[in-house]
């Protein structure tokens, strides 16, 4: 029997198959059924030292809507950390408020780290330019549900590579599902190199392209980041790929893609998905963002050992 009791969430690699397929499971129930007030009692530390909106407002709210309560901050200033306070000192503190620990931060191994320094469990909700767990899980869900399955799809991966912790993650776990892996990307913001060779290891079939043309008919998932401004050291580098693809309507109609495709985006977008994109029938982001809800109640619960 699954029990995911107490066990902290910090990277996908941290799940086996089996525990991905039981998470989307009780997921799918979760979001039919809901979960009523089970974690009545409970408080989540909502601890955000990067800005977001939706996975710190899906997680409050998938917190709330299960009868818990949420304390926390979203704006670094208003923290002790501005008075030189190191993040294991507020953890260690903060671990006296709360059962359980939700973190954004801008460092990559920060989400490891508050795992390491408190007795409570802890979520990972992005740690610099690694990994995004939680939004794989909303990732892995949204597939299931409009491709009716995760084995053996032909999965693209568009835009910024490197520093793509949602595309990081969303890698690692569709390599347990025989997929077919494409990385388009400028040849600057290439997957690192780690990545693939973790890929490697796990004989999953991949293909390094700078121009979706080149496998655009191949693909049954477009998964489309934007272009993260704010890891470049120097803007001058920024500017030589900002805005280097841009799918609109017009430009799908052009490209020779199968009709049952399917675009994801972790949102926010830029200028990488016109507007125009909404209305097809190949855009499901705003159905993945509002999975949020169910995923993370289903990941709340079953944490903090309400369900099971």
């Amino acid at each position: 029997m699954i029990s995911l009791k107490s066990k902290d969430i910090i990277s996908i690699l941290d799940f086996t198959k089996e525990e991905m397929l039981y998470i989307l499971d009780l997921s799918k129930r979760m979001e039919k059924e809901g979960g009523s007030d089970i974690l009545k009692g409970k408080v989540l530390a909502n601890l955000f030292f990067e800005p977001s909106t939706r996975t710190r407002l899906s997680f409050e709210t998938a917190m709330k809507r299960l009868g818990g309560e949420v304390v926390g901050f979203d704006e670094l200033g208003t923290t002790s950390t501005v008075k030189g306070e190191s993040l294991r000192d507020s953890v260690r503190i903060i671990e006296g408020y709360c059962d359980i620990i939700v973190l954004r931060h801008f460092l990559e191994g920060a989400s490891r780290l508050t795992a390491d320094s408190v007795n409570i469990p802890v979520i990972n909700a992005g740690d610099g330019a690694s990994q995004h767990p939680t939004q794989t899980f909303v990732d892995l869900y949204t597939i299931k549900k409009v491709k009716g399955k995760l084995e053996n799809l032909s999965i693209g991966f568009l835009g910024d590579l490197k520093y793509g912790r949602t595309a990081h993650s969303l890698a690692y776990a569709m390599s347990n599902f025989n997929a077919e892996m494409y990385f388009i990307s400028p040849s600057s913001l290439r997957i690192p190199k780690d990545y693939l060779e973790e890929l490697e290891s796990r004989n999953v079939s991949y293909h390094e392209v700078e121009s979706i043309n080149e496998v655009s008919s191949k693909l049954d998932i477009l998964y489309c980041t934007r272009i993260q401004k704010e890891r470049f050291a120097d803007p001058v580098e920024y500017e030589k790929v900002r805005g280097i693809y841009k799918l609109s309507k017009s430009v799908m109609d052009e490209l020779n893609v199968k009709d049952d495709l399917k675009i994801l985006h972790p949102l926010p977008r830029v200028d990488e998905m016109d507007e125009s994109l909404d209305a097809t029938s190949y855009a499901v982001y705003f159905q993945q963002a509002h999975s949020g809800i169910p995923v993370r109640e289903t990941l709340l619960a079953t944490v903090l050992g309400a369900i099971q």
